[in-house]
């Protein structure tokens, strides 16, 4: 290259550095030589809009000289030159120069125009974009570590998962940090996107995007210290215990006991009801189902009751709303309740006629009356339950339990003793009190 563009830019940083005092350069602020350097101007943004960007480092160096305060758009553009340059570059040293460059290019914009903490943000994404894989890997999480203090829980999203990936690269690569350390700047990472996704539900706004980013910041943890549920238990219930209001704490300890699949574990279900029990209207379906599943799998309905009923009223879709009705329908079947259980089935068939499950539930109902309903007077119409469990595993195309059903169905001698004929209408009395028509197994 003709000149040192990063030494020419470094003595600019230096020589404007007492100039400024924190201006605010958001309206247009001439120098003495006004019209030099509106050619300048000129001269730069038309290199920047042709994409040539080479041609605009020298006009665009003696706006940086000589108007430091012209306008934010000098800084702007600025770093978007030496970003493209950057970019491209093949040359590794010349590469390393835009890319210093573009650093000191925001340092320049903090001194003469303020805005240290979006500025400071975006000189972190760019110091990750371009040293994270590098020899410098190592100095991206100070940088990032710096954003983070400036703007708190006001970080641009797109900074979330790199930080992550910064602790990665520093833990892992190039052993600077402590599982303790990690665990340490894991909570402040998660505590910031907890903050954001309660602000969006607040204002009605889509969370999808931050909960997968959530997901991403848990797994890339989950490659550096590995949380078995015996070291949850040894290491975070103890503080858990001692604080049970700390619900960051609670998240993890419910999380990655989930994911060891040890939910058999009181400890899941306290960080669970915490979690749930401090969400301030602001409730997760996936949360309160979770919950009540357990609770039904210990035989405690009154508790899966709760939190089933929990669930159904926080179910984001008819599909959700379909699966939380089964599943208070399985309960009240559990319970002996076996019109409850239809009834809730029914209201599930209703809420999402695409679903199946619902029409196989109440078929088991049915082939499973056999014994409450028979009269042992005739075959034909204490069989008749299993007619009326086929048709529901009809509609529900559980062809293995229609056959099961089949297999029960009555004889022909059955139906002849009865004055029945094939295909003839009958009503199924004891609790069911549906219709179905005459067919014979053999």
């Amino acid at each position: 290259m003709k000149m040192n563009v990063l030494k020419a830019i470094l003595v600019i940083s230096l020589s404007v550095g007492s100039l400024s005092s924190f201006a605010q350069c958001k309206d247009w602020t001439w120098p003495e030589d006004k019209a030099t350097a509106e050619e300048k101007n000129v001269l730069y943004g038309d290199a920047v809009r042709n994409k040539h960007y080479k041609q605009a480092i020298a006009p665009h160096q003696w706006l940086l000289t000589n108007a430091p305060n012209l306008n934010t758009s000098i800084y702007i553009q600025g770093a978007e030159i030496f970003d493209e340059l950057a970019d491209v570059e093949k040359d590794a040293t010349k590469k390393q120069i835009f890319i210093d460059s573009l650093m000191i290019i925001y340092d320049m914009r903090i001194k003469n125009c303020g805005e240290e903490a979006s500025v400071m943000a975006r000189k972190a994404l760019s110091y990750y974009k371009f040293n994270i894989n590098g020899a410098k890997g190592a100095e991206v999480l100070p940088v990032m570590d710096k954003a983070f203090e400036l703007n708190g829980n006001n970080i641009m999203d797109g900074l979330l998962v790199p930080y992550m990936q910064s602790v990665r690269i520093s833990a892992a690569k190039f052993k600077k940090l402590t599982e303790d350390q990690i665990l340490e700047k894991y909570d402040m990472v998660s505590a910031v996107v907890d903050a954001k996704i309660k602000k969006a539900q607040s204002e009605a706004k889509p969370i999808d995007k931050l909960k997968k980013t959530k997901d991403e910041i848990d797994a890339i943890l989950l490659t550096l210290v590995s949380f078995d549920c015996d070291r949850v238990k040894s290491t975070l219930a103890p503080k858990f215990k001692q604080n049970p209001s700390d619900i960051n704490l609670a998240k993890k300890i419910f999380g990655f006991m989930l994911q060891g699949k040890c939910t058999d574990d009181p400890l899941w279900l306290e960080a669970g009801e915490a979690i749930h029990n401090a969400a301030d209207g602001q409730k997760d379906y996936g949360l309160a189902k979770n919950l009540g599943l357990r609770y039904f799998t210990m035989d405690n309905f009154e508790k899966a009751e709760f939190y089933f009923s929990e669930a159904l009223a926080l179910a984001p879709d008819n599909a959700a709303k379909a699966e939380m009705l089964i599943l208070q329908g399985s309960m009240a079947s559990r319970k002996g309740s076996k019109s409850d259980a239809r009834e809730l089935f029914r209201q599930a068939a209703a809420a999402d006629p695409s679903n199946k499950d619902a029409f196989e539930r109440i078929g088991d109902l049915y082939l499973n009356s056999f014994n409450d309903c028979k009269k042992m007077d005739s075959q034909a119409d204490d069989r008749a339950v299993y007619l009326i469990a086929y048709d529901y595993y009809a509609k529900a195309g559980a062809t293995q339990k229609m056959s099961a059903a089949k297999s029960n169905f009555p004889s022909k001698e059955d139906i002849f003793l009865k004055n029945y004929s094939q295909g003839q209408s009958i009503r199924v009395d004891c609790w069911i009190n549906e219709n179905t028509t005459i067919r014979t197994r053999d």
